[in-house]
């Protein structure tokens, strides 16, 4: 129904519960009461079922009204669970070895430092309502690449097209440049050596600011160019080819994000991006880092007949 193992949802679980309850109780007391902490009528939804019904929602989009007569509440109940499950879920941070939990961009350019690993670096779309109309700023929201409505976020996975990072929202008429610079990713590399980030064509000129941290492919050869040797032209795009190969992974990491259908095409508020895209990575880092049933007690492979052992 979620996607997740049981062994992360019994995860979630354990590490939420307390704090969503910690956060209920300094809710209450953060207040002039009239009768004791505890009074009055008992939760019809208990965290448990709040957790899965946030679950539920970003993976499948399905509207709070449907949820609310899956679990026998009212709208308003479910909106408020999802208001207050979700904001934990995006303070998870993704999963990497070891346990650490990296949180922001700051925390993964760090860890891509300390460990010495290559990252891949680039930028999604999620189509989003259209603004009303005569509403200013409508326009920042037209993506010149997808001719529709969207937020883009800024993505960067590990070699193995793992999840590290997702977030610093833009509207979609921000270039990918900008918004990497907005975002302050190269004043990061700046402060962390050996650092490096693959990145596409869209991110062509961010080498030169970057001292060679974020390495992009050769610009490709355009017809009116002056020819060049058949042997040149041939390394060129040899060169080209490489790069795209070891780059590709982060589109696999897109990928795993936009199975959740919450991200495929976001319906509500463009604002809850902002926590729904780290809650997902989050979710789908845990899921990545968690071997599987099939990993655990596998058996060795036999060896063919005549082979000695």
């Amino acid at each position: 129904m979620t996607g997740l193992s049981r062994e992360v949802l019994a995860e979630l679980v354990a590490e939420l519960g307390p704090r969503w309850q910690a956060r209920q109780d300094a809710r209450l007391a953060d207040r002039p009461r009239r009768r004791a902490v505890g009074a009055g009528a008992r939760y019809r939804l208990v965290f448990l079922d709040r957790l899965l019904a946030t679950l539920v929602h970003l993976r499948h989009g399905v509207t709070h009204d449907v949820l609310a007569c899956w679990f026998g509440v009212s709208r308003s109940t479910i909106t408020r669970a999802v208001g207050e499950v979700r904001p934990l879920l995006a303070e998870r941070g993704c999963t990497v070895d070891g346990g650490v939990r990296l949180r922001t961009l700051a925390d993964v350019v760090a860890h891509l430092g300390a460990s010495g690993r290559v990252g891949l670096l680039d930028a999604t779309e999620v189509r989003v309502r259209r603004p009303a109309a005569h509403r200013a700023g409508r326009a920042r929201f037209v993506s010149g690449k997808a001719r529709a409505n969207t937020v883009k976020a800024l993505v960067i996975t590990d070699a193995a097209g793992r999840l590290l990072f997702c977030g610093q929202t833009r509207p979609g008429a921000i270039h990918d440049l900008t918004q990497v610079r907005q975002a302050g990713l190269v004043e990061l590399l700046a402060r962390t050596p050996s650092v490096t980030l693959l990145a596409d064509a869209g991110y062509q000129g961010l080498s030169t600011q970057t001292a060679g941290a974020v390495l992009t492919p050769r610009p490709a050869r355009r017809k009116n160019q002056i020819p060049v040797f058949p042997a040149v032209a041939v390394a060129h795009e040899a060169e080209r080819r490489a790069h795209s190969a070891k780059r590709i992974r982060v589109e696999h990491g897109i990928g795993h994000l936009k199975n959740w259908r919450a991200l495929s095409r976001h319906l509500g508020r463009r604002e809850h991006l902002d926590t729904m895209l780290p809650a997902v990575a989050g979710l789908v880092s845990s899921q990545e880092r968690t071997p599987r049933p099939g990993q655990l007690h596998r058996p060795p492979k036999a060896l063919p007949a005549g082979t000695a052992a």
